[in-house]
């Protein structure tokens, strides 16, 4: 397959040939000839390069529930990309085929050839409100994504990561403004899930939902549920606690059930009642906003008013089934529901 190199943005050269990437947590320093951990980002005679811009195994049209986004244009469709690679390790990953391709097969890059302008036409073509960079890291592939999201944003079109927040302030800084929502997998609330599990640490991704709701992106929290692993009450408290006082309580938490996949072949599915009583946990935290995904049942995505109760949004296993907002409101009481509406 055809290489394709871009200079990198956000990496500094060293006197002695190596590079200091300044793009994620990782802070990679990468010597000569050698990648990130990423996988996806060389250091070829002092300048470090991306070998993913533009090249996309995956391109394709979802709902934007599935991201999932409960409160960013419900209904909408958004076209959504990816490329190899990944700044985390994670033994449970569902992608792990393209997110961990380059680590498990000798550095192998693929994907077809796109332009910006190329997704941009697509995004259009197919009345898409908002274009995804999903399914992998999308903080890896950076700079496409900037090109994407810079062309979209004269287009009217928004831009939506679905990320695990391991990104540095200065990379925020370069997204907010084309950015216009985030996603954020809080994976667990302990360092040692994380080192051992992701190969990441934990204050980084808190630090960066911080940042990016005071730099005005419209953030969403997601926590996979494993069973044994990050489903303790402790862990469950912190990380809703951390919602609740560190950002706010009109943040959604996303719970999501976990089913065996790559290396984490030996841990059961979650039950539903450890998802219910993540649920209660969060609520008792004073979370609004509270999903469970990945499992069927009468009213688990339904968006409720939080003054009255009013379900002002119902949908069915991350599919939207009626939106009742008015301009925004609950239609019964006239309760602002926060979210990016319109």
């Amino acid at each position: 397959m055809k290489e394709r190199l871009k200079e990198a943005s956000l990496y500094e050269k060293l006197e002695d040939g190596s590079v200091k990437c300044r793009l994620c947590s990782q802070a990679c320093t990468i010597p000569e000839g050698k990648r990130g951990f990423c996988m996806v980002r060389e250091n070829r005679g002092g300048k470090l390069y991306s070998l993913v811009y533009g090249k996309l195994p995956a391109a394709h049209i979802d709902p934007i529930e599935k991201k999932p986004l409960y409160h960013f244009l419900p209904g909408s469709r958004s076209y959504s990309i990816a490329t190899v690679g990944c700044n985390f390790r994670c033994t449970f990953c569902q992608n792990w085929d393209i997110s961990q391709m380059p680590r498990d097969k000798g550095g192998l890059i693929v994907g077809d050839d796109w332009e910006p302008e190329d997704v941009v036409k697509e995004a259009k073509k197919n009345k898409c409100a908002s274009i995804s960079y999903t399914y992998t890291e999308p903080t890896i592939f950076f700079e496409f994504a900037r090109d994407v999201g810079k062309k979209a944003k004269r287009e009217g079109i928004k831009s939506v990561y679905v990320t695990n927040g391991f990104m540095t302030r200065e990379a925020i800084d370069a997204m907010a403004p084309w950015l216009s929502v985030a996603n954020v997998d809080i994976k667990a609330f302990t360092n040692n899930f994380y080192r051992k599990i992701c190969g990441g640490r934990l204050q980084p991704v808190l630090d960066a939902c911080k940042y990016m709701k005071k730099k005005g992106i419209w953030v969403e929290i997601t926590t996979l549920i494993i069973p044994g692993k990050n489903d303790s009450d402790e862990e469950l408290k912190g990380i809703a606690g951390f919602i609740a006082k560190e950002l706010d309580v009109d943040t959604p938490w996303h719970l999501s059930a976990f089913h065996p996949d790559y290396k984490m072949l030996d841990v059961g599915s979650t039950p539903a009642k450890t998802l219910l009583k993540a649920r209660k946990i969060g609520e008792k935290a004073g979370l609004h906003y509270i999903y469970i995904g990945n499992i069927q049942g009468e009213g688990l995505g339904d968006t409720h008013c939080p003054k009255c109760g009013e379900i002002v949004i119902k949908r069915a296993y991350m599919e939207l089934l009626e939106n009742r907002l008015r301009n925004g409101k609950c239609p019964k009481c006239g309760e602002e529901i926060a979210g990016v509406w319109s």
